[in-house]
């Protein structure tokens, strides 16, 4: 299985808007970031949202291009501040490629949480718009790659 975990795109300033949904920048590096990822054929049978604007907007440019198998969802427990051991835990019976669009500090503290077992630890660093690829196997879980605006 692999876990996609995606960092929303620049979203506008607060006093900008309110509701901080993505500006033009940030909706311009996901659609280079998702348009990346469909030409190396990845693929994802569900993809989840925060409920937050900026997530829900990152989310959907990665549906449209992805077309996951089940439809782009909000869910609980991916806001910045929520404990990383709801989704860890949900994980475990999850078996599909997923991808999870959320906010800082709650991505990075997932992935160290997965990759280390302890979610204060800086294990990756991401970056808006950015997708970090962890694999699951007999194992457990592994760092495979990962993609930022930057770089494409």
């Amino acid at each position: 299985m692999n876990l996609y975990l995606v960092q929303h795109g620049i979203p506008k300033p607060e006093e900008e808007d309110p509701e901080r949904p993505l500006s033009d920048a940030g909706r311009e590096e996901v659609q280079r970031v998702t348009e990346c990822l469909r030409k190396a054929g990845i693929g994802v049978t569900q993809v989840f949202h925060s409920g937050k604007l900026r997530a829900k907007q990152t989310a959907e440019i990665f549906g449209e291009a992805l077309k996951p198998a089940k439809d782009v969802s909000e869910t609980d427990g991916l806001k910045p501040l929520d404990d990383p051991k709801i989704w860890a835990e949900r994980l475990e019976s999850i078996n599909e490629d997923t991808m999870l669009v959320g906010h800082l500090p709650h991505m990075q503290r997932l992935a160290s949480l997965l990759l280390c077992g302890d979610s204060e630890r800086r294990v990756v660093s991401f970056r808006m718009g950015g997708v970090v690829c962890l694999g699951r196997d007999d194992e457990g879980w592994s760092l495979k790659w990962a993609v930022t605006p930057d770089i494409i």
